[in-house]
């Protein structure tokens, strides 16, 4: 839940209040009793102390395994590239080597 800034409208007293998103803003001043306006606020920054904090560090864990396929997929497709590459190289020499005999 969020803390909210208010600023007394009467006395310019300023006050915190933490409340839910979906809470009214309060109207009335604990000092006074005046009305309050809510101020718009910086809202908190979020920092990171320390080394060694990367995006991959809290991926999720679906996220993690559909990697794991996605490489093992194109891990495949390379072997199986590679595969035909040498079947290709292979078949080549071979009729190089019975041209050679003739």
């Amino acid at each position: 839940m969020p803390t909210y800034d208010y600023r007394c409208l009467e006395c310019e007293t300023e006050f915190e209040k933490f409340q839910g998103i979906t809470e009214d803003p309060i109207e009335e001043c604990p000092e006074c009793n005046g009305k309050v306006k809510r101020l718009i606020g910086a809202g908190a920054g979020l920092i990171f102390k320390g080394s060694g904090f990367y995006i991959t560090d809290y991926r999720s864990d679906g996220y993690k395994e559909s990697e794991k396929k996605d490489t093992n997929t194109s891990s495949d497709k390379s072997e199986k590239k590679d595969k035909k590459e040498k079947k290709t190289d292979n078949s080549s020499e071979s009729k190089k080597d019975s041209s050679d005999s003739k």
